[in-house]
């Protein structure tokens, strides 16, 4: 009787050798998942930022990452100036700017 328990374990070792791409599904479709809802819509934002700041111009009402609103008085290199009171120039590097004003309204009255 002893023979034949042996003889069972044997069999059920040798059917743990399965196909790795199967073993391996899980992973491949976590990481399709994370591309498709958060790496590609991450991309597309940081390319439409991107344009963005490349059009930036003269007269556009802009808001900085850190909150400060105002209007485009000169676009150098990487440095805007932005008048954010009458006569109160101040110098922002373009990265800092986040968006056009025309979002917050939009966000607001939602």
């Amino acid at each position: 009787m002893l023979g034949l328990a042996f003889a069972m374990a044997g069999g059920q070792a040798q059917q743990g050798g399965g196909n790795p791409i199967v073993a391996f599904l899980p992973l491949i479709l976590i990481f399709v998942i994370f591309y498709f809802l958060l790496i590609r819509p991450q991309q597309k934002r940081a390319k439409e930022h991107q344009k963005f700041l490349e059009a930036l111009k003269r007269g556009d009402k802009v808001f900085t990452s850190g909150g400060i609103i105002g209007h485009v008085v000169r676009v150098e290199d990487n440095v805007v100036t932005l008048e954010i009171a009458k006569d109160v120039h101040i110098k922002v590097l373009k990265s800092y700017i986040a968006g056009p004003v025309s979002i917050l309204t939009q966000e607001k009255s939602k």
